[in-house]
C-alpha cells in the first residue's frame, strides 16, 4: 500500500536544487527542474553508486552518476548513456499546501 511522506516546503527546494530524503531502507533524490519536481532512487543501476552526488543538470533534467558517468533522465529514471542500461525507480511527487511530498511503497 502506498504511503505519502513529507519532503519539504516549496521554498526549501528552489529551481536547480536537490534534496535527499530517506524512507525505510531507501534514499530518494528529489529534484527541482525549472519548477517541475522529480524523485528517483539514489542508486545507479550500474553499480549501486549514489546518484545524488553526481552532476545535476536542471535544464536537461538529468543526473550523471559520479562513478562511471551514466546519465539518467530524472523524469523517467531511464539511463541515457552507458554503462547503465537498466532504469532506476522513480516516485510520484505531490504538491499540496505548498509542501512537496512523495508517494512511496
Amino acid at each position: 500500500m502506498a504511503e505519502i511522506i513529507d519532503v519539504c516546503t516549496l521554498e526549501e527546494l528552489p529551481p536547480g536544487a536537490m534534496r535527499l530524503v530517506e524512507w525505510e531502507d531507501l534514499e530518494i533524490g528529489v529534484f527541482n527542474c525549472a519548477g517541475s519536481f522529480y524523485a528517483i532512487e539514489d542508486r545507479c543501476s550500474h553499480d549501486d553508486g549514489p546518484l545524488a552526488e553526481g552532476e545535476f543538470d536542471p535544464e536537461n533534467c538529468t543526473i550523471e552518476c559520479p562513478r562511471h558517468g551514466s546519465l539518467f533522465d530524472l523524469r523517467s529514471g531511464k539511463p541515457m548513456t552507458l554503462p547503465a542500461y537498466v532504469p532506476v525507480d522513480t516516485f510520484p511527487v505531490i504538491i499540496e499546501d505548498a509542501k512537496i511530498k512523495l508517494e512511496v511503497e
